[in-house]
This record gives C-alpha cells, sequence and structure tokens, in this order.
C-alpha cells in the first residue's frame, strides 16, 4: 500500500466507538473492519460533508479501493434513487451470485452538474460535498427536495457510485455502506458518508486487519471493528 501523509486527523487512538464518533464530528476519517467471515476488508470512511480534494486524493493514495458515497434508504427513497441491478435491463443484472451477501447496495453513479469530467479530484469532492447537501435538505422539514430537485444538481451516469443503505442500517444489513451510515447516525451527521477499500500494493488484495491497525495508528486515525459498531449501535 501506498504511504502518503495526510493532514486530516488531529488524534492517534484505537479503538472506541465513542472516540469514533468524536472523530467523525471532526470531520476526521475513520476505519472500520467489517468481518472476516464477510468481506473481510478495512474501508476508509469520510463523513460526505468533511471530504475535501485533499481527502479524495488521500483515498485514491492511501486506500486505493472504489471511491463511493452511501446515502441512508430515507434520503435514496426521497430522491428516487434505485438499486441499480433494478435500473439495468440487461441478462446480467438481478442474478446475485455475492459469496458475502444477499445483494449488491449499488445506486447509480452520478456527477454534479458544475463538475467537468467528474473524476478529478475537485470534482469529486463537489460531488460528494452536494450529495451531503442533499442528504441534509431531505431531512429538513422545510424543504421539499425530491427526485427533480435532485435530478437538476446530479446527473447520471457518473463518476461517485452511490450506494443504498439498507433501511435499518445494522438490523437489516452488515456492510460498509450501514456500519458507516450508523456512524453518522451516531455523530448527528447527513445520512451520507464516503466509503473506500483499503488495497495491498504488494498482494493486490484487501490489506490486513493488522496492517491496517498499524497504518491507523501511523497516521492517527480512529480504527474500529464493525463488531464494535453492531455492539452499540444496532
Amino acid at each position: 500500500m501506498t504511504q502518503r501523509a495526510s493532514d486530516d486527523a488531529t488524534t492517534s487512538t484505537d479503538g472506541g466507538v465513542r472516540t469514533a464518533v468524536d472523530a467523525f464530528r471532526r470531520g476526521e476519517p475513520v476505519l472500520i473492519h467489517d468481518f472476516d467471515d464477510r468481506e473481510g476488508e478495512t474501508d476508509i470512511v469520510y463523513p460526505a460533508g468533511a471530504v475535501t480534494p485533499t481527502a479524495v486524493s488521500h483515498l485514491r493514495n492511501d486506500a486505493g479501493g472504489l471511491v463511493c458515497a452511501a446515502l441512508s434508504d430515507a434520503v435514496a427513497d426521497a430522491v428516487g434513487l434505485p438499486f441499480l441491478d433494478d435500473a439495468l435491463d440487461h441478462p446480467s443484472a438481478g442474478d446475485h451470485d455475492l459469496r458475502y451477501d444477499s445483494r449488491s447496495s449499488f445506486s447509480l453513479p452520478v456527477n454534479h452538474r458544475d463538475t467537468f469530467t467528474g473524476i478529478t479530484d475537485e470534482d469529486r469532492a463537489l460531488t460528494i460535498t452536494k450529495l451531503a447537501e442533499a442528504a441534509t435538505a431531505v431531512d429538513a422539514e422545510a424543504v421539499e427536495y425530491g427526485s427533480d430537485e435532485f435530478a437538476a444538481e446530479f446527473r447520471s451516469p457518473g463518476h461517485v457510485n452511490l450506494l443504498r443503505g439498507a433501511p435499518e442500517l445494522l438490523a437489516d444489513r452488515r456492510g460498509h455502506t450501514e456500519l458507516g451510515l450508523a456512524l453518522a447516525a451516531e455523530a448527528d451527521l447527513p445520512a451520507a458518508v464516503v466509503v473506500c477499500e483499503m488495497l495491498d500494493d504488494e498482494s493486490g488484495r484487501a490489506l490486513s486487519p493488522a496492517d491496517a491497525r498499524a497504518y491507523a495508528d501511523r497516521r492517527g486515525f480512529v480504527y474500529l471493528e464493525g463488531q464494535q459498531l453492531v455492539d452499540e449501535l444496532a
């Protein structure tokens, strides 16, 4: 894994959910390992509203997986976001053969309409922060924000892959989508987070939990096991 310094964290901690919640409220990333009998991956997770171009660069260089934005089921439903496999009319869609889950949480990939190509760090950061604003607008009772408003701001296809959280989060599903959204909910943040898998440059596989924890220690990030979030927040 590429080792790149990051200025995103201010504390060096390992472990507690309360510590992770505090870090999330400060806009800092948290490392979450899901479960060895699931994906067995550690994701770097950011609150979407805190994502900057530097954060996107951090995810590209120090994680290396797919940069995705996860939205709660309520937000996705309010703006009419489908599961991607339901939106595709192709024989490859709909017949899930996942070893770790019953279905994918992927929804549409989007760009904000103010982006150019959509792929640069600046463009992806803009799309992601605007998604956090959309999630906030959906939650605000005085603001009417639905599919038409979403379509006026975002276009699909794009370069930020959206994930749709399960309705009851960790009570329904225990993927990084739900783990990150549960952390955001506990921190009283908008129902929008960014997740990116950490990969090992040498093996090409998921970074081991031990190496992810060591990375968190070096960078001053909080590292959590998914079970800790389930035990406290489910």
